[in-house]
């Protein structure tokens, strides 16, 4: 099923490595990628990843990318995409049960928010006891690309709001060139 290329990968974030290395998901885990974006990379990846007996949630606030990466599984023959609109800033708005996911991913949205706060207590609220949660933002400085600098998430901001939420930290690690990852644990 899954032989053809799947979208995900660029010099910026490397998704396959990410996820397989970093966070470790395998066969028939539940995940879900919170504001996947337009290319919605770690979607496909994941779903590649994940299989048949798995599950991965593409949510977002925008429709229209929702509906894009619905029609890219559908030509992809990936059945095991299900996308989900919300707004992450609402605690208990995501169509999603509670205690159901393996893994949350938060990829380059904190920035573009203001609540982390809110957006963790919601994606907190639907992994598992035993789950993780990956956040991969852009590094503090000035670079080429990406959001400025007043714009970016500091680090050590993010880690003390999940850790007054009760998530620990599982592992921090060099994203890419522009990006910090950070791995929580609930």
């Amino acid at each position: 099923m899954y032989h053809q290329k799947i979208p995900g990968g660029n010099e910026l974030l490397n998704p396959e490595k990410i996820l397989k290395e970093e966070l470790g998901i395998g066969p028939a885990s539940y995940v879900a990628d919170f504001g996947c974006g337009t290319a919605a990379y770690f979607v496909f990846q994941s779903a590649k990843i994940v299989g048949d007996s798995g599950i991965v949630y593409a949510v977002d606030i925008q429709k229209s990318i929702l509906e894009n990466v619905a029609s890219r599984a559908d030509q992809l023959k990936l059945h095991n995409i299900k996308t989900i609109w919300t707004d992450l800033e609402t605690v208990g708005a995501c169509k999603i049960n509670d205690n159901s996911l393996d893994y949350g991913f938060l990829i380059n949205i904190l920035f573009q928010n203001k609540d982390h706060e809110a957006i963790l207590k919601e994606v907190m609220r639907m992994v598992k006891p035993t789950g993780k949660i990956l956040i991969i933002d852009w590094k503090d400085g000035r670079f080429p690309l990406g959001p400025s600098p007043q714009e970016k998430v500091h680090l050590d901001n993010l880690s003390r709001i999940a850790e007054n939420l009760g998530l620990s930290i599982d592992h921090r690690f060099e994203a890419g060139q522009y990006h910090f990852g950070i791995i929580f644990k609930k």
